[in-house]
């Protein structure tokens, strides 16, 4: 039987990108809609041109998502995609590369609709592409996997990359021991998205704080070099209650989605020094502030506010959807 919706994740293959792949698979399941995986890298140039053709607007709707605007291109993957889609909608997430966002895409009306996750590139997008361009940020699967527990052994995790003065866990070990911490180093990672989604939240829920920082002052070859910008270590961790150690990206989505207890800005790169915030504040920490975190990334962060967003723009419905997001009202509306 034909699904109504196709969702077309473009899967690059980086670990990094196991959490947007999860949600891609959550999305299909509660918008009740096939998940097709592609490699955007495959596309000839001949594909390219044959897009800027007219399309036929007919048949079942499409989502694609995105980790890059390079990864546009995975439509054109797609065969007979020309004829075979109806509604259109694109979700790109490392938006903030907007030089690589595809010709055909520039050039032509083929989406009907496009979201970015930083509110920053908006006026860019919006200028490049001549259909509408909303901003529809980063979440997590707060219902299944968030956490509000009480017991938590972990005082700091170490969560991805991190500036040169944190990136080796033995020296942070060695640091957070002196000071009677309780430190666990990188988590491991699981080649399956949904395992290691899984995986990774059960470590996040067992720990008080997580270790992030902007791209601003953890630079890498893969982030940007100036354009700071949220992702899921900061979304994910505070599912599971946990609060942000660091220095966080100064951009909308922090300041218009996080609380102050979601963050702890250490304001240095400094090792000692950041261990000495990050002691005080285990000493003044208490189940509340787990309990707050995870209270207010069901509210605010949770994949689903931003699937019925989507599912309006797709101009469709989901009673499965609206049954969860009914559950979580139920919870904020309990504890309120």
């Amino acid at each position: 039987m034909e699904h109504s919706l196709q969702i077309v994740y473009a899967d690059p293959g980086a670990p990094g990108y196991h959490c947007v792949y999860y949600m891609a698979r959550l999305a299909a399941e509660l918008l009740g809609g096939e998940l097709v995986v592609v490699d955007s890298g495959r596309v000839t140039m001949s594909e390219k041109f044959r897009a800027l053709l007219p399309r036929k607007r007919r048949g079942q709707s499409c989502l694609l998502i995105c980790p890059s605007p390079t990864d546009l291109n995975a439509l054109l993957v797609i065969e007979n995609w020309r004829e075979h889609y109806g509604r259109l909608v694109a979700w790109v997430f490392d938006s903030f590369w907007t030089s690589h966002i595809p010709r055909f895409a520039r050039w032509s009306r083929v989406f009907d609709h496009v979201f970015i996750t930083e509110r920053e590139d908006i006026n860019t997008w919006r200028t490049l592409l001549p259909v509408p361009v909303e901003w529809l940020p980063w979440g997590s699967d707060v219902l299944r996997l968030g956490s509000a527990t009480a017991a938590r052994p972990v005082d700091l995790l170490r969560f991805g990359r991190q500036p040169p003065e944190w990136d080796d866990d033995t020296v942070t070990s060695l640091g957070c021991e002196r000071r009677n911490l309780n430190f666990h180093g990188r988590p491991p990672v699981l080649a399956d998205a949904t395992l290691n989604e899984r995986s990774l939240m059960v470590i996040l829920s067992k720990s008080k704080f997580t270790l992030s920082f902007s791209n601003r002052v953890s630079p890498n070859p893969q982030t940007h070099p100036y354009r700071e910008y949220l992702t899921g270590r900061w979304t994910d961790a505070l599912a599971a209650g946990a609060t942000v150690a660091g220095i966080p990206p100064h951009t909308e989505s922090v300041r218009s989605l996080l609380w102050p207890e979601a963050l702890l800005d250490l304001e240095t790169v400094n090792l000692n020094e950041g261990l000495q915030l990050i002691a005080r504040a285990v000493d003044k920490w208490s189940p509340d502030r787990a309990r707050l975190n995870y209270l207010r990334s069901l509210e605010h962060l949770d994949w689903r506010w931003r699937f019925k967003r989507l599912a309006a723009a797709l101009d469709m419905g989901s009673s499965r959807l609206d049954m969860e997001l009914d559950n979580i009202r139920d919870m904020l509306n309990t504890t309120a």
